[in-house]
Formats: C-alpha cells, structure tokens, sequence
C-alpha cells in the first residue's frame, strides 16, 4: 500500500479544496441539530457524479469527519447536540460552559476529536483485515450482550440517586416500544395512530430532552435570574496540562470507538457512551462527572470522531457500511464503478490510498478550522441567555424537521422537551433516557433474533466468549455501581450523624 502516492493524490490544488470544503461543510451542517453527517453526504453526493471517484470520495470523507465533530459545538455551547453522538459530550460540556470554561471544552473536544480521528485512521491502514474479522465474529448474541453493557451505563450517568436513574432508563426502554414491531412488524401501542408506527425517532427525542427543555428551563425560570449575564467562554486552544492529563483517555476512548465503529450498527451513539462510562470508571474523581469535567468531554469526542475509522473498514473490506453514513459511502462507491471488498484493494489501490490518506488531512483540518471556527461559534455566549432560548427553539424545531421532513418530528420534538423538563424538576436524570432510546433497538432486535435462532434457548448467550465477556463486565459493572452508590450513604449518614 502506497500511502504517500494517496497523499499526492490528496494534495492536488483540485482535491484538496474540495476536501476542505467539505470538511467546513461538515462542520457547519454537524453543528446545526437535525442536519447529520448523513444528510449532508446524501444532498451533495449528485455534485459528485461528475467527478473521479478519487476526488468524490476525498470530498465525501471530508464532510464525514467535520460532520461527526460539529455537533459537540452547540452541544457544549448551547446543550443542544448537533448530532446524536454528541449527547453524552453535552453531559459534562455543558456545565463546563455554566461554569465559564466552555472554550477549554471546546478546545478539548477539537483535539480529542483530532486525536480520535488520527488514531482510528492508523488502525484503518494498518488493521483493517484483522478487525474486519473481529466483526464478523459479532451475531445477535454478541450484539445482545454489547447493548446490555451499554446499558448497564445508565448506572454511571444517574448522578445522585441510582433509583432515579434506573427508572429513567426505564422510561427510554418503554419509548423504544412504541411502533412497529421489529420482528413481525406488528403495531405496539400506537392506540390507531398512523403517525406513531415508526415510534419515536432519535434525532427529534434528542433534541427534545435537552434542547428544548433547557429552552425551558430558560424561560420559566426565576424572574430575579431570567436576566441572568452571558456566560463566559474563556480560552479554546488548549493548556498544555489538560492534554497531558487526557492522553490515556485520548488513546482508550479512540480504541473504543475504532472497534465499535467497525461493527455494523454500533456507531457513534453507542461508542461515545461506552467511553464516557470508562472514563468515568477509571477516573480517580468519579463524583465530578455530570457537573462539569474535561474528561467528561474528552472521551466521548476521541470515541465518536474514532468511529469514523472505525466504520470505514468493514465497508471497504467487506462491503458491509458500519454506520448509516458509510452506508452512503457504500452507495458512492457503486455509482463511481467501485465495489467495494478484499478485490477493491487489489484492482483499484488509487482510490484506497487516496482515502486513507484523505481521511488523516481531514483530520488534521478539522483541528485547524474546528479551533478556528469555534471562536466564531463562542460569540452566541456573549448573547444574553432569555435571547438566545428563542433562536435556540427555533433552530432545534427545524432541525426535529429537516431529517424527514415531517412536522411530526417537531411535535415528538416538543412533546420530549415538555418531559424533559418536568423530569429535570424533579431530579430525574436525562442521560439513561437517551442513553436507553439509542441502546433499546440494538438489545431488543438483537435479543429476540438471537432466542428465535436458538429456538428459545437462553444459553445461547452463552456460547461465545466475545458475549460471555461483555456480560460478566455488564454484572461486574451493576455490582460496582450499587457498591459505591451504599459507600457514599454510609458516607452521608456519617457526615450528618457527626
């Protein structure tokens, strides 16, 4: 393989512009709720017809890494994920922003994202072949068993009452079991509503829960705090000591996205929560989780922009797309005459280098531009906030609409954020819901097929190390959870007794 002939290729005056146009795209779309990576890659990829593949796909890639890094801008900013994946950076981001740190955040999240990005794409040169096996060693048993442990995250993200948090995660499993069936496509409680049958989409009840419920939190909030000052945003390039500090959880979180990216629909979503609940794990100041921590911020950006590697080897090995946005990928390969598989690298080595090397100068201008468009993007914090809750309603409803179309979207869009609200009120966490409606399909799907093919045998979970292992690090992690959770009210019990 002849990477520097993919950089040569990469670095034509022709390609090289359209590939930093597409990463500004991405960028700019990723940044804006309800506008994917996805959707962006399926508007501009008619502008593609007429270009050679190498340039087609250098432009698509582009737009695919500043896509999946531009929704923790607004995430951090204004608690309003621009993408699905960035959810969980909203978690701490957030926070970090009410505590006037919000530029670190940024900056933190441009170079875990960099870093991501840079370390998926060596283990997509270097790796491929061995973890495109890996992934075919995955069935409904294994997938089963890695959306159990994805679960068991809701315990990391309860904050302070675990029951709380179990019965919100609870909540998001009962919402993922309105609509079709997945199986025998049977109607589940959509009480004779045609627009309920495809339940609740991501996107709009992501958008709700924290977007939209911070508008109102906004506007119905004291009246002596609703002129509260705009936040600060602080430095955005990054101290030396924060990278220093995060260079494991750089490296654990990019591993985790690369492989999770690799398994067909994972993705994003699930990779930046497995690694913001490792981090969490392994970090020696838990507690601060939640409300405001670097961390919190790091892991789920190098895991999510790692999945971008991640997704791109089992397409081009396999032809099988790991996540919907190389499943467009997929899609441009076969207009340009490609197809992809073990042949594309042997008949058509240009167009392999010149992804491989397109996807690390994507990255590289992601970090430029992302640590110089997000001085731009920091100036909606020097907007009072009861003026911003507005324009963010209104871009969050148009963003519920633009991914179908549909003022449906907009009323879940509404519905979600009205509960939201209320939840939040009344301390029950937002995190488990979101993280139960992005998990409920891959468990339940993955559950029922994996017991049909058994013909109801529950040992069937059991027959693969890969879902053995998941599962006992699933239980290991419930035990851990509830441990810690008796430690610290016998900790509070002495404290109050003393």
């Amino acid at each position: 393989m002849d990477f520097f002939s993919g950089l040569t290729t990469v670095f034509q005056a022709a390609n090289l512009l359209l590939l930093i146009l597409g990463v500004i795209l991405g960028i700019i779309v990723g940044a804006i709720p309800g506008l994917t990576a996805t959707l962006a890659i399926s508007l501009l990829l008619p502008f593609t017809f007429s270009l050679e593949a190498s340039s087609a796909l250098i432009m698509l890639v582009g737009i695919y890494v500043g896509g999946i890094y531009g929704g923790s801008i607004t995430a951090i900013l204004l608690r309003t994920p621009g993408t699905p994946g960035a959810a969980a950076t909203a978690l701490d981001g957030y926070p970090l922003m009410q505590k006037g740190q919000g530029g670190r955040a940024l900056g933190i999240a441009t170079t875990a994202s960099f870093t991501g990005g840079i370390i998926s794409a060596a283990f997509m040169i270097f790796l491929s072949p061995a973890i495109s096996s890996f992934a075919l060693k995955f069935s409904s048993a294994e997938f089963f068993a890695l959306a159990f442990f994805g679960l068991t995250i809701i315990f990391s993200v309860s904050g302070g009452s675990l029951l709380k948090g179990a019965m919100a995660g609870c909540i998001g499993l009962v919402i993922n079991t309105v609509g079709l069936d997945r199986i025998v496509a049977y109607p589940r409680f959509t009480f004779g509503s045609r627009s309920l049958l495809v339940g609740f989409p991501l996107l709009p009840s992501i958008i709700g829960l924290f977007a939209l419920s911070e508008v109102l939190r906004l506007f119905l909030a004291d009246p002596k705090n609703k002129d509260e000052a705009p936040l600060k945003v602080g430095r955005i390039l990054p101290r030396w000591q924060d990278l220093v500090h995060l260079k494991w959880i750089f490296l654990k979180s990019s591993i985790i996205g690369t492989l999770i990216g690799a398994l067909p629909g994972a993705g994003a979503n699930i990779a930046s929560f497995v690694a913001y609940n490792e981090a969490k794990r392994s970090s020696k100041t838990p507690e601060e989780f939640g409300k405001g921590i670097i961390d919190g911020v790091a892991a789920p950006e190098a895991s999510n922009n790692a999945v971008t590697g991640g997704a791109l080897i089992p397409m081009l090995t396999l032809g099988v797309p790991g996540d919907s946005v190389t499943a467009v990928l997929l899609g441009a390969l076969t207009i340009q005459g490609l197809q992809p598989g073990p042949l594309l690298f042997r008949d058509h080595p240009g167009v392999i280098n010149a992804i491989f090397a397109g996807i690390i100068v994507a990255n590289v201008l992601m970090l430029i531009f992302g640590l110089t468009l997000s001085t731009i993007f920091a100036r909606i914090a020097t907007i009072k906030r009861t003026t911003l809750a507005p324009i963010i309603a209104i871009f969050s409803l148009i963003g519920a609409f633009a991914g179908e179309g549909s003022f449906w979207h907009m009323t879940i869009a509404a519905g979600f954020g009205i509960c939201g609200y209320f939840l939040e009120k009344n301390q029950f966490p937002l995190a488990p819901i979101a993280l139960a409606i992005v998990l409920g399909p891959l468990a339940e799907s993955n559950f029922r097929t994996a017991l049909i093919r058994s013909n109801g045998n529950p040992l069937i979970f059991l027959s693969s190390p890969i879902s053995v292992f998941f599962l006992a690090v699933a239980i290991g992690s419930i035990f851990f959870s509830l441990r810690k959770q008796r430690k610290a009210g016998s900790a509070k019990a002495r404290s109050e007794a003393a």
